[in-house]
């Protein structure tokens, strides 16, 4: 069996049995390693090499907890959360909860989406405004795991469709820019205006997904244990009344973070200068940051260390050189039937997108092989977008190791009552694969 084949199954099947995901991907990646020709020693210093990819993430993974902590701490998230029990009301008959409820998803759902393109912060909102939301979330008995659909949409779709931040990066800088050069030798040329307009159907596949996953499969109450967020994450300071100084300073901070990680690119710069705001506001004192820091940690050092598993994960699956033979292999078995080549096409790179855990970092590795292949069968230019941008996209939603998940869990899982797997990862796989490869393949074959 292909070693990447074998490597993502183990990945996968050891993650859903409520193994760890970080020994999932260790064990998944020596496996790999090892049947792919590697030997031991080859297979660790491989995944040695890709673990200090991961490391920046981690630290910024943890540099945002420490300033969702800081926060917290400054009573603006008791104070929002507390308005919305208000507007609730403490008699609030079951179709004004309905009511509260698709607002406070649709909420979710648009500043997910503007976090993609109207200011490009990606997951660095979740830790700050998702746990304060809990306990309302709780209070409405709101499936947990339609939050999660509604951020993982936000997180994905629109860099698939858009062609601004994040969106720009994906279509023009990675997908257009590979096309064109895979293609040039074969007279194929793609513009910009097609990119965005192929890739339409398939993105309207997931938004079929996420209605199907708000109005039906998680539409019903789910019942929560009420607990203490700050006393889980290691928070002993005694609650202060919030006062106009601290929620000036936290509203100046929050600002200050998101426009700095906007300017320089660093979550970490962000929340190191927000955190510093947040102190001279009087929410905590200096002394205080190593416990800041350490309770930002624990929050977030679930999601670190699966961002650093995940980049040894990748690196050991590109030095065992099966990724090229899994994709050149797979086009044996199907002759010159079209119907069939575009469905391989979108399953090789779901497979190659749920082992490396970004849609960014599979497109490279697909299109110098999917390009002549897709001329050769005779797809359009525009199928030939479809193709590649799918098969690329495919598995960024549903991955275990992906942040498009990684980040909604840390949001959701602060108070230990969202599974990472099965609230997470298998949700946004059976309503965002399912019918990005069903629209994918409908748009190749029709474009």
């Amino acid at each position: 069996m292909n070693a990447v084949i074998l490597a993502v199954l183990v990945m996968v099947a050891l993650s859903l049995l409520r193994v760890s995901v970080v020994f999932a991907l260790v064990v998944g990646a020596l496996v790999g390693g090892l049947v792919g020709g590697l030997s031991l020693d080859d297979t660790l210093s491989a995944f040695n090499e890709g673990v200090g990819g991961g490391a920046q993430v981690a630290l910024a993974y943890a540099t945002l907890g420490a300033f969702a902590v800081a926060i917290s701490r400054s009573g603006l998230p008791d104070m929002l959360a507390n308005r919305l029990i208000t507007l609730l009301g403490k008699e609030a008959t079951a179709a004004h909860q309905a009511r509260v409820k698709m607002l406070l998803l649709v909420a979710v759902l648009l500043v997910a989406i503007s976090s993609q393109n109207a200011i490009p912060v990606h997951i660095a909102f979740i830790p700050v405004l998702i746990p304060p939301l809990l306990a309302v979330m709780n209070r409405l008995q709101l499936d947990r795991r339609a939050v999660a659909c509604a951020l993982t949409f936000g997180l994905t779709a629109p860099y698939m469709l858009l062609p601004v931040g994040f969106g720009a990066i994906f279509l023009n800088d990675i997908l257009l820019a590979n096309l064109n050069s895979a293609g040039e030798p074969l007279g194929l040329e793609i513009s910009r205006g097609m990119v965005p307009m192929a890739m339409a159907l398939p993105v309207g596949g997931m938004a079929m997904g996420l209605l199907v996953a708000l109005l039906f499969s998680y539409r019903g109450q789910r019942s929560y244990a009420s607990k203490d967020v700050a006393a889980l994450n290691g928070q002993t300071h005694t609650p202060v009344e919030p006062h106009l100084l601290g929620l000036v300073m936290s509203g100046v901070a929050i600002v200050a973070a998101l426009g700095l990680q906007l300017y320089t690119g660093s979550m970490i710069v962000g929340g190191l200068v927000g955190i510093g705001l947040l102190s001279l506001g009087g929410i905590f004192k200096w002394r205080e940051a190593d416990d800041l820091f350490t309770s930002g940690m624990r929050m977030m050092a679930l999601i670190g260390f699966i961002m650093i598993s995940a980049a040894g994960f990748a690196e050991v699956m590109k030095a065992t050189g099966d990724i090229d033979s899994l994709v050149a292999g797979a086009f044996d078995l199907f002759g010159d039937n079209r119907g069939l080549a575009a469905l391989v096409m979108l399953l090789v790179g779901l497979f190659i997108t749920l082992g490396i855990g970004s849609s960014f970092s599979t497109i490279p590795i697909i299109a110098a092989i999917f390009v002549p292949l897709a001329v050769q069968f005779g797809f359009s230019p525009m199928a030939t977008v479809v193709l590649v941008g799918t098969a690329a996209a495919l598995g960024d939603a549903g991955s275990p190791a992906s942040d498009s998940t990684l980040g909604p869990t840390s949001g959701l899982n602060v108070d230990g009552q969202h599974d990472h797997m099965w609230d997470s990862v298998v949700p946004t796989f059976l309503h965002y694969n399912l019918p990005l490869i069903a629209f994918g393949w409908l748009a190749a074959m029709t474009l």
